[in-house]
């Protein structure tokens, strides 16, 4: 049999059910996006389907998220740091890196103070270093860069770099002969603890340490071809003035306990004036090599302070005698003293 068709007043009544239909399922979904109105403008419903990031039916990820804090460990930092410099003796092993290892870590040191974390990573990864955030029992923060591995630490002996995470870095402590010049990482430690804003760079390997490459290979304070030196480098060329610390033998300069030098520039003289004040101001008996002859101690051939004079940035070569490294009460008031510098570098003056 052959079916009729409906009569056209069907078909239109059929029409405008659907359109009914239709009517109140839009009129829902209106009445949906209005009772969720807070949800939706937070972003994590939508009323018009899915937006083009999440056309696949996924999820929508947030428009933003809080970057994930840095993995950070607790230590002590005058511990963690004698206990590295504890490992550093005249029978160690040091091997000079080459030009683009050097280079590596001085960008990796140049990115972490621009802020840019992941690069310093990437950078130092290249080279087995890596950087690390320490919280210190204090309370600071510092960002810890050094040999990603203690194999690599002992065989290579490059040294590492502290920075403090409190603010923008505007000055940098040197310890070239952790060791040989015995406690000399003590004033560093206590420098860098003392006044914000602070790089500490701290060889890796005795100054007498086997390199295969000559009897003074691994003396950084008077070789260029040094991570030491590269990131001292890098340092001068942001404009940080130094204090570079090192030690002398009692019978050196038996009626002096500390030798103030601004190095082979000029620079540093103005620091360098106060600077010894502030050691007399702590009873300390002070040799200035700009007023007198202080001996081989008055730092003039040193690679990073020739670097720092042709930049013009203030370069301090301090000498302190084996009497006050061995006395923690002089040793906090040689930091006293330090500290009171650092600060007016801070400061800007």
């Amino acid at each position: 049999m052959t079916t009729q068709p409906a009569p056209r007043s069907a078909a239109r009544a059929a029409a405008r059910a659907a359109r009914t239909v239709r009517t109140a399922r839009t009129a829902r979904a209106v009445l949906s996006c209005v009772l969720l109105g807070a949800v939706a403008l937070a972003g994590t419903t939508g009323c018009g389907g899915p937006s083009p990031a999440s056309a696949d039916g996924h999820k929508d990820a947030p428009a933003a998220r809080k970057a994930a804090p840095e993995p950070t460990e607790s230590a002590d930092l005058g511990r963690r740091i004698t206990d590295y410099t504890a490992g550093i003796t005249a029978d160690g092993s040091y091997r000079v890196p080459t030009e683009r290892e050097r280079r590596a870590v001085a960008e990796g040191v140049r990115a972490l103070l621009d802020g840019d974390r992941a690069a310093a990573a990437r950078s130092l990864a290249g080279v087995g270093y890596a950087v690390r955030t320490l919280a210190d029992s204090g309370g600071a923060r510092y960002a810890e860069i050094a040999d990603a591995t203690r194999e690599g630490e002992v065989r290579r002996g490059w040294g590492r770099v502290y920075a403090d995470l409190r603010g923008p870095a505007h000055w940098q402590v040197q310890v070239p002969h952790p060791s040989a010049d015995q406690r000399t990482e003590q004033l560093g430690i206590g420098l860098l603890r003392g006044a914000p804003g602070g790089v500490l760079v701290l060889a890796g390997a005795h100054r007498a340490a086997d390199s295969g490459a000559g009897p003074d290979a691994a003396d950084v304070a008077h070789r260029r071809d040094s991570v030491f030196a590269a990131v001292s480098d890098a340092l001068a060329d942001r404009r940080l003035p130094a204090v570079q610390v090192h030690g002398f033998a009692d019978s050196s300069l038996p009626d002096h306990d500390v030798v103030v030098s601004p190095g082979s520039g000029e620079a540093g003289l103005p620091s360098a004036r106060r600077l010894a004040a502030a050691y007399r101001a702590q009873g300390m008996r002070v040799c200035e090599v700009w007023e007198r002859y202080c001996g081989r101690l008055e730092g003039r051939t040193n690679v990073e302070g020739e670097y720092a004079g042709e930049a013009g940035v203030p370069f301090l070569h301090v000498e302190h005698n084996r009497r006050v490294r061995d006395d923690d009460g002089l040793v906090a008031k040689a930091v006293r003293a330090l500290v009171e510098i650092a600060k007016t570098w801070g400061a800007g003056r």
